[in-house]
């Protein structure tokens, strides 16, 4: 079937045939060649023909001609995509926007079939959103990539912070229950299994802190998910719970939901502190004490890593953004 001409792409060539002039002259004028003598008034007649017939340099020309794509790909886990995640993704996108890089993201999945971006797109960065196998990162920089960004799997020792959300939340959700007077506390997760490591690592962190302040750990831990919350949280409310260390802010919109079901008050008898401070904890009822770190600055600071290693610029320094806040609501308000 003969392609319609009306989606054929317009090369310099047509340009240069409908100007009457040379091919090579349309080539140094859009490719905006150096050292050329070319006239101003040459110059327009290209750029004014290119824009009527619709010409669009072939981007795999142009990385072919440049050495660069000027793409940063984005390798992400397989996790869920809740508000701190998105609003790093899009400020993240913003800034390399604003400096000529596009920002793609790609999930590998177990099993897949379908041929890695990092060969496809030929990046000029590759950043691994958590940590990557070694095998993974060697295929990449095989593929031709010249600067991957990413922390090796097998290298890891014990939890770690978990990239978007960083090791200080979980110590200030502890501290501040103990220092509300709480004295039973409870670990709600995520049943989600996309995220298990994450909150693994999160509870690992939480576990830490409360042995260390208290020579204990927690009194009851559980994963939640809307089937199992009301039957939970009853027991935990049975037992004396007094305190819940939420995994992130629908956890714990889902415990204090199944504690005011059961009759009970927040946070007369249970105090719920969640994570990430999403649009949900201030709109809650009760509104929910929550972790709010700067997802937004931690964009941004990915994304000038990738353009320090992508243009030889100095490497950022990470600064405030990396910096957990507790902002306290009415799910933890003094007794």
């Amino acid at each position: 079937m003969t392609k319609p001409e009306a989606l054929k792409r317009v090369t310099a060539a047509d340009v240069a045939r409908a100007l009457g002039i040379s091919r090579a002259t349309v080539g140094f004028v859009l490719n905006n060649t150096p050292g050329q003598t070319i006239s101003h008034a040459t110059r327009e007649r290209v750029l004014a023909e290119a824009k009527r017939l619709g010409y669009r340099p072939h981007a795999a020309a142009r990385t072919l001609r440049s050495g660069q794509s000027r793409i940063v790909l984005l390798i992400l886990p397989d996790w869920p995509m809740d508000y701190s995640m998105r609003t790093h993704l899009d400020e993240a996108s913003l800034v390399l926007d604003r400096a000529g890089y596009s920002l793609v993201t790609m999930t590998p999945h177990p099993g897949g079939q379908a041929q890695p971006l990092w060969e496809t797109l030929r990046p000029d960065v590759v950043l691994g959103m958590a940590a990557l196998p070694r095998k993974t990162i060697a295929a990449i920089h095989d593929s031709g990539v010249p600067h991957v960004i990413a922390e090796v799997l097998e290298d890891q020792q014990g939890p770690s912070d978990d990239g978007l959300r960083y090791a200080e939340g979980p110590r200030l959700q502890v501290e501040h229950l103990l220092a509300q007077g709480r004295t039973r506390l409870a670990f709600a997760g995520s049943s989600d299994p996309r995220i298990a490591e994450l909150v693994r690592t999160r509870r690992a962190l939480a576990v830490r802190t409360l042995l260390e302040r208290t020579g204990q750990g927690f009194a009851a831990d559980a994963d939640l998910d809307p089937t199992t919350a009301g039957n939970v949280v009853e027991a935990w409310l049975a037992d004396g719970i007094d305190g819940i260390v939420a995994y992130n802010d629908d956890i714990a919109a889902l415990a204090v939901g199944a504690v005011l079901r059961a009759g009970r008050t927040v946070p007369g008898n249970l105090a719920v502190v969640g994570h990430d401070d999403s649009p949900l904890a201030s709109l809650f009822v009760p509104s929910l004490t929550s972790v709010r770190v700067d997802t937004a600055g931690l964009g941004r600071y990915v994304a000038e890593l990738a353009l320090s290693a992508a243009t030889d610029a100095p490497r950022p320094e990470a600064g405030p953004e990396t910096e957990a806040r507790l902002i306290v609501r009415e799910s933890t308000a003094a007794r």
